[in-house]
């Protein structure tokens, strides 16, 4: 991996969790930083989401106590205890969470002291030390999770057969993150389960507070949410299941026999969902077939994206689709524990292909991995040149894209070239959303 981040494709740790926050039902995030980090975040956001951006509190309207010198000088609780007490009398909201700023971390406020005079009055409010020098907007995401499952999460409930936690999906990070969450809810409660997914219009203070009673969490994410899922096991006792992002049905096959395993389902109902869901899938698949060959629709491709979406889409695409990934880079910074779990993800495909694995903060360099295995220049009438090729990323390899050839479509963050409402790739319905996306990017010019 490159020593530095070149166009880095995530916010800070408090643009995470400001997202996050954002996101959850009847929530207020109240911001305890300088006036600049909300308006940072927001037209990062903006430009990176699908235009998904603001909301109720949200972006540039989020509450924040926005120090200046003179908290930075003699201390900011005053500041910030003017600024609860503010949000609580004009702002309508269930659930108030104050997310710390690297400012105000490092000149040391007691966040947590001015949060529990709130907290006595009876007012639900937590707090979650989210300075953005902690890591990036997925790990934000992270600390929120975590924060609620230790301060807001009822404790010694009894667990309920067949109710489940999801996360791993972080809002806005994902641009699809609505879709996908809605989908995977689908699946699920086809299986009798009763879901809890945190973020989706389905989901209520009041069922995240029972989150406890969950038999199974369950985490969309190799990497995203797997800490929070430690927490959640200790404080609470409930296992935890991690399982890829699935995309397509081969992949959502595999999800949900994992689990009815893990949940020891009657395999004769899986079985029967899965059929009806195949056979809904390809019922939708078989008229497209003819021009997919006719009009010669198979691409190499290459695949660029953070831990979620490079790992799944290439699934995706060799499995399902029939296409020829050659490269995958993952563009999240990463321990070196995670990068194997991540590459083999990419190397047990069903399709028997091994595609280059790249870890690679920096963008410039995907086409340098690229030539490394296949030249994507002419120097002679019979060279192999890479192609026809795709490149599925963010919006920024839209250059790879145009210097190799290629067609090109954004999934990871950030995207910035489309509007994203409740579209989402994850599920049968997202492998045919994915489809349609795809093949309409090609024939885009013809």
């Amino acid at each position: 991996m490159s020593s530095f981040i070149e166009r880095p494709r995530y916010l800070c740790a408090l643009g995470g969790a400001m997202a996050a926050v954002t996101a959850l039902p009847d929530t207020i995030p109240i911001l305890h930083a300088a006036a600049g980090c909300a308006g940072n975040i927001t037209w990062t956001q903006n430009g990176g989401s699908g235009l998904q951006v603001g909301g109720y509190c949200g972006g540039l309207s989020v509450p924040s106590s926005n120090i200046q010198e003179r908290e930075v000088v003699f201390g900011g609780d005053v500041r910030l205890r003017e600024q609860i007490a503010g949000t609580l009398e004009v702002i309508e909201g269930k659930l108030f969470v104050v997310l710390t700023s690297c400012v105000t971390e490092i000149i040391g406020d007691d966040v947590k002291s001015v949060v529990s005079e709130f907290q006595d009055e009876g007012i639900d409010i937590i707090s979650a030390e989210t300075g953005g020098f902690k890591g990036n907007s997925y790990h934000g995401y992270d600390l929120v999770l975590q924060t609620l499952f230790k301060n807001y999460l009822e404790r010694g409930i009894d667990k309920v057969k067949g109710r489940v936690n999801v996360w791993g999906i972080a809002p806005y990070q994902d641009a699809f993150w609505r879709g996908n969450l809605e989908e995977v809810r689908h699946v699920l409660e086809k299986l009798g389960l009763e879901v809890n997914t945190f973020f989706t219009s389905h989901d209520t203070l009041e069922k995240i507070k029972q989150a406890a009673s969950a038999e199974l969490n369950i985490v969309i994410s190799d990497i995203y949410g797997v800490e929070a899922a430690n927490v959640f096991e200790e404080v609470h006792g409930t296992p935890y299941l991690v399982t890829p992002l699935p995309i397509g049905p081969s992949a959502s096959d595999s999800f949900l026999r994992s689990i009815a395993e893990a949940l020891s389902l009657d395999d004769s109902v899986v079985e029967g969902i899965i059929e009806q869901e195949n056979k809904h899938y390809y019922n939708y698949i078989e008229p497209l077939t003819e021009c997919y060959n006719d009009l010669d629709l198979q691409r190499y491709a290459v695949v660029i994206g953070d831990a979620n979406y490079a790992a799944a889409l290439t699934k995706f695409l060799s499995d399902d689709l029939g296409w020829l990934p050659e490269l995958v880079v993952f563009t999240d910074q990463l321990r070196e524990e995670q990068k194997p779990v991540l590459t083999q993800r990419t190397q047990g495909l069903e399709s028997g292909l091994q595609p280059k694995v790249a870890f690679e903060t920096n963008g410039s360099e995907v086409l340098r991995h690229l030539n490394e295995i296949r030249p994507t220049y002419s120097s002679g009438k019979y060279s192999d040149v890479f192609g026809p090729a795709f490149v599925v990323g963010s919006s920024l390899d839209r250059e790879l894209a145009q210097t190799i050839g290629a067609a090109h479509l954004s999934i990871s963050f950030p995207v910035a070239n489309r509007a994203v409402l409740d579209r989402g790739y994850a599920g049968y319905r997202g492998g045919l959303r994915l489809t349609e996306d795809l093949l309409s990017a090609i024939i885009l010019a013809r």
